[in-house]
């Protein structure tokens, strides 16, 4: 594993979003979903995509807090621009779980 410095951390953007739309990203290669992330009044709403769908509905998504990085740049990923990305971990069967928070925070909370 490669060590980075604590200076190196600290670059990175990690903030919590509230998800306040979700979609069925009907042209992604793999099934994805359209998420629209809203990171509080600092930061706003954020588009991206994400291959969640073994463990989550858009309908259970819709106000669910996430961990994402929001300081990467743009990335196209297909017709979407995709303005951050949302953090997971792999499950067992290699399906994605997502990385929240176990209590309630203010949105655009940065990651310590």
């Amino acid at each position: 594993m490669e060590e980075i410095s604590w200076n190196d951390f600290t670059k990175v953007e990690i903030r919590v979003g509230r998800i306040a739309s979700a979609e069925v990203f009907a042209e992604a290669r793999k099934p994805a979903y359209k998420l629209q992330i809203d990171f509080g009044a600092e930061i706003g709403l954020r588009k991206s995509s994400a291959q969640i769908t073994a463990h989550y509905t858009p309908e259970e998504l819709v106000g669910k807090l996430v961990v994402a990085v929001v300081n990467f740049p743009k990335k196209q990923i297909g017709p979407l621009m995709s303005e951050c990305l949302v953090t997971g971990f792999y499950d067992a069967n290699g399906a994605v779980v997502l990385c929240v928070p176990d209590k309630p925070v203010a949105l655009g909370t940065k990651l310590l």
